[in-house]
């Protein structure tokens, strides 16, 4: 049986723990999102609050979703005794993502930072599914290292929020940056990073090298 080694159950953790504090903090603490739409200023259209709830509330929920579904996915005790499943996980994240990016587009508007948050919002709203559609195409062709890539490169974009929040800290406590110019900053960095983190990744051979053997197994 093969022991899960110290990089997945880091990862493991880090989502486990993020998504509770997601479920936590927006269902619970702060459902109504006081503390974050404080930070929305000179909106350019009109915010109705009850609409945009709902919205963030499902935004929420299939995020947290597509980020368990994925990390689920690239269990190796998965794939080889649960096959069926695997690939039934593997289409609840892809709903999961598509749901993300359709509320995150009707949300992008009202970003914080205005237009040019909007702008890499919307960038990332076309980068995310795109990948994700490639990393289909890619096993439904039988592919399955670029498949395994693909997914790589689509599951780093789980991490957005966590990386705009966490750039968005460092801007803010590292260059003196207000709350806005650091978030903004941030949507844009985090998208430099989730492109370029994976591919260090996928360069480096981290991923298991077993995948396409127990893939071409079923």
């Amino acid at each position: 049986m093969n022991k899960p080694n110290l990089w997945s159950v880091l990862l493991a953790a880090i989502c486990i723990g993020f998504i509770l504090y997601a479920l936590v903090n927006n269902y619970i603490i702060d459902p109504r999102a006081e503390q974050f739409l404080s930070h929305k200023t000179g909106l350019k259209r009109e915010l109705y609050l009850p609409v945009w709830l709902n919205v963030m509330y499902v935004h929420v929920a299939f995020a947290c979703i597509a980020m368990a579904s994925g990390l689920l996915n690239f269990s190796n005790r998965l794939l080889e005794n649960k096959r069926k499943l695997h690939r039934l996980n593997g289409y609840v994240y892809v709903v999961s993502v598509f749901l993300v990016v359709l509320t995150s587009g009707y949300m992008a508007p009202y970003a914080t930072g205005g237009k040019g948050s909007s702008m890499g919002f919307n960038a990332l709203n076309i980068i995310w599914p795109l990948f994700t559609i490639t990393a289909l195409v890619q096993i439904r062709k039988k592919r399955i290292a670029r498949h395994r890539n693909w997914m790589i490169r689509s599951y780093a974009f789980c991490f957005t929020n966590m990386v705009i929040h966490l750039l968005t800290f460092a801007g803010q406590q590292g260059f003196g940056l207000d709350y806005v110019t650091g978030y903004t900053y941030g949507v844009y960095g985090s998208i430099v990073l989730l492109l370029l983190i994976p591919e260090l990744i996928i360069r480096a051979g981290t991923a298991p090298k077993d995948v396409q053997r127990r893939f071409q197994n079923r």
